[in-house]
């Protein structure tokens, strides 16, 4: 028999990216037959935004629309649709907007990144992000009603190069150009980004690399050196934060606000908080896990195999991970896949043009395969989207 309401251990997971969704529908597809815990899924949206897409959005390109309730549905997991404004560790409490107050027996923080807007001034102000779907829009809306100009897009990571191109391809009307502190693909091998820079210069992408941005204004930005480029509209994509509201709530953070783990992914300061994704500061041998899909949805697995193993009174495994690969899309036809030692480090295995960009967009796809197989999974064994090395993780049993 099931247990009974008061007799369920509560688990609150918050924000419904890659890892929190990962970590939910774990968490009650292997406890559905038990009933020992009531797991529910906090987040702002009732639609999962695909970060690895969002430059697409920015565009006006067409993506599918996924919604969690329905990612959810036979897991037993619930949902409340809301934005966590307190989390209370003493009090064990999480409140939402509405001000609707939620107790946790165990929480489990999954509130990821957002691009770091305030990093120089005018960039509330002036830019527009790709933190999801609805300020991408805002980006798309502008673009179609341009007919002409300069876009300016402010960081030479990846995130930037994919803006980039992609907004050149749709809009080859604007003049699209990509500054940053490095060039772009700097961490590639020589040929990935000689891959990289022929489809910039390929689609006319302005490339300016080894400047900073200052500020950004109402009509371009402003360099270290006084320069300031003109621009119809700004893209910002140079760094992310997290939310401060780990910090207040008095949990261990690292200088970037990221919750400080054990090996298991157990906060080091409150044991009944784990943390998965870009809010957490993962520490492996080759130094502190960075934010991906590619390691995120990992990290979920991970917590929600290690919550029921210590809530069956057994020790939870040390979380290890080394990356695969870095997809980069160059428009729609066009990508690199640089292959990569586990610390993240390029090798010489390098895949590019349309082979390229059908891996990418396997990959892209295959998070929704690897959640439905999530909810039918038998209770031992576990597996990653999006490549990745890793210590196979058996049952909680």
């Amino acid at each position: 028999m099931n247990a009974t309401a008061a007799q369920q251990h509560e688990v609150l997971v918050l924000g419904a990216g890659y890892a929190g969704l990962s970590a939910a529908i774990q968490l009650a597809a292997r406890d559905r037959k038990r009933g020992n815990l009531r797991v529910t899924l906090v987040n702002p949206y009732d639609t999962f935004t695909e970060r690895l897409r969002l430059h697409m959005t920015a565009t006006g390109q067409e993506t599918a629309r996924m919604s969690i309730p329905e990612l959810l549905d036979g897991t037993g997991a619930g949902f409340v649709r809301g934005w966590v404004t307190t989390v209370d560790a003493a009090a064990k409490t999480v409140r939402i907007d509405d001000d609707r107050v939620l107790h946790y027996d165990t929480l489990v923080y999954g509130l990821g990144s957002v691009a770091d807007a305030g990093a120089v001034p005018g960039v509330e102000d002036h830019a527009y992000t790709l933190d999801g779907p609805e300020n991408a829009a805002l980006l798309a809306d502008r673009l179609a009603r341009l007919g002409g100009g300069t876009v300016v897009v402010a960081g030479s990571g990846l995130t930037g190069v994919e803006a980039a191109a992609e907004i050149a391809e749709r809009h080859p009307e604007l003049q699209v150009v990509l500054l940053g502190r490095r060039e772009p693909g700097a961490g590639m091998h020589p040929r990935a980004k000689a891959h990289v820079d022929a489809a910039l210069a390929r689609l006319g992408v302005r490339v300016r690399g080894g400047v900073d941005v200052v500020e950004v204004l109402p009509d371009g930005v402003e360099l270290a050196d006084g320069t300031v480029v003109p621009a119809d509209a700004v893209l910002w994509t140079s760094g992310t934060r997290v939310s401060p509201l780990a910090a207040v709530a008095g949990l261990a953070v690292d200088e970037r606000g990221r919750v400080v783990t054990d090996r298991a992914l157990r906060s080091v300061s409150h044991p009944d908080v784990w943390a998965v994704g870009d809010a957490a500061a993962i520490g492996q041998g080759y130094g502190v896990m960075h934010g991906t899909c590619q390691g995120g949805m990992p990290t979920g697995v991970h917590a929600a195999l290690s919550i029921l193993r210590t809530l069956a009174g057994k020790e939870p495994k040390p979380f290890r991970f080394g990356y695969y690969h870095t997809p980069v899309s160059l428009g729609r036809d066009d990508a690199v896949v640089q292959f990569t030692h586990p610390d993240d480090s390029p090798r010489r295995i390098v895949l590019t043009g349309k082979r390229a960009a059908k891996y990418k967009e396997t990959v892209s796809a295959a998070p929704w395969a690897t959640f439905a197989r999530m909810k039918k999974m038998p209770a031992s064994g576990a597996f990653w989207p999006h490549g990745g090395r890793h210590t196979r993780i058996r049952s909680a049993k």
